[in-house]
């Protein structure tokens, strides 16, 4: 009964007398929240809710999402995936709102819908519905290398899950300038239609160099703490010259040490053979003195 009736309405829409209003730019819904599809109408006085059809359906696939005649839900068409999700309100049908109530929406639930509406006369106005769902918070790595120096080209990874729709990445040095040329950014889709982005940037590595990474989804906006900053600094030292470095400076320090203890030996004994040769001279002296005063016997 329905579809003659949607049939019928379709066929006369030509001359529809009438206004039925929908949203002229696109909704945003979050995914797994719930959105409302505003659609209204003029019914051009009283009537009672058995005379009022309400017919959802999406624009191009003609699937139908909900249907409402004679006081009731009229759900036998209603297509697989919006079953247990849809609902008018009831209560302000009197007053001309025909807008649909979409549960837990979800990113297959994005397109163009139709709001068909029939009291005395008909009308029918089409809306975008657009689905967005926000990135994780991007992490940013480097590549591990064990012989990693300054002036060596390494790749920066920033990775972020979850979001829709695709999102633009943008990669920044710390002097704010855009290095997005010299990246490659890999999206992939779950099983419910949510990305994961993985963008890699390549750079020449520098001492204490700040990279980040900003990904921002075009629906919603750049997000909230969505920066992440990671520096050039933490360089790891090559374990085979750490070890030489290390070695050559026990020798050296060993090289001190000994050095030390000859030059304190041999400046000892230089103060020793010293004592020894003033000693020897006093005891000359004296020997002469004694010598000196002893009389000459006639």
């Amino acid at each position: 009964m329905l579809s003659l009736l949607l049939s019928a309405m379709l066929a006369i829409q030509a001359y529809a007398l009438m206004d039925v209003r929908v949203p002229d730019q696109p909704v945003v819904a979050l995914y797994g929240r719930d959105a409302t599809l505003n659609c209204s109408f003029d019914a051009a006085g009283p009537f009672n809710e058995s005379d009022l059809t309400v017919f959802w359906q999406l624009t191009e696939t003609k699937r139908s999402v909900y249907g409402y005649s004679e006081g009731h839900d009229q759900l036998v068409e209603q297509f697989y995936s919006f079953v247990n999700r849809t609902s008018l309100f009831p209560a302000e049908l009197r007053l001309g709102n025909a807008s649909l109530l979409l549960r837990k929406v979800a990113v297959a639930d994005e397109g163009s819908y139709t709001c068909f509406v029939r009291v005395r006369d008909y009308g029918s106005a089409a809306m975008i519905l657009q689905v967005a769902a926000p990135y994780s918070k991007p992490v940013v790595t480097l590549e591990s290398a064990s012989n990693r120096r300054p002036g060596d080209k390494v790749a920066l990874t920033c990775e972020a899950y979850g979001g829709y729709p695709e999102a633009d990445v943008i990669w920044q040095d710390g002097s704010g300038r855009n290095l997005t040329d010299n990246i490659t950014t890999t999206v992939v889709a779950n099983d419910k239609g949510l990305f994961s982005l993985t963008s890699v940037l390549t750079v020449v590595l520098e001492p204490n160099s700040t990279y980040s990474c900003r990904v921002i989804n075009p629906l919603l906006g750049e997000e909230g703490n969505t920066f992440v900053t990671i520096t050039g600094q933490n360089i790891s030292f090559p374990p085979v010259a750490l070890w030489v470095t290390i070695g050559l400076a026990v020798c050296l320090l060993v090289l001190l040490v000994a050095l030390a203890a000859v030059c304190r030996r041999k400046i000892k004994e230089s103060c020793e053979e010293a004592r020894r040769e003033a000693e020897e001279a006093k005891e000359l002296e004296e020997d002469e003195s004694k010598t000196a005063m002893t009389p000459l016997r006639s």
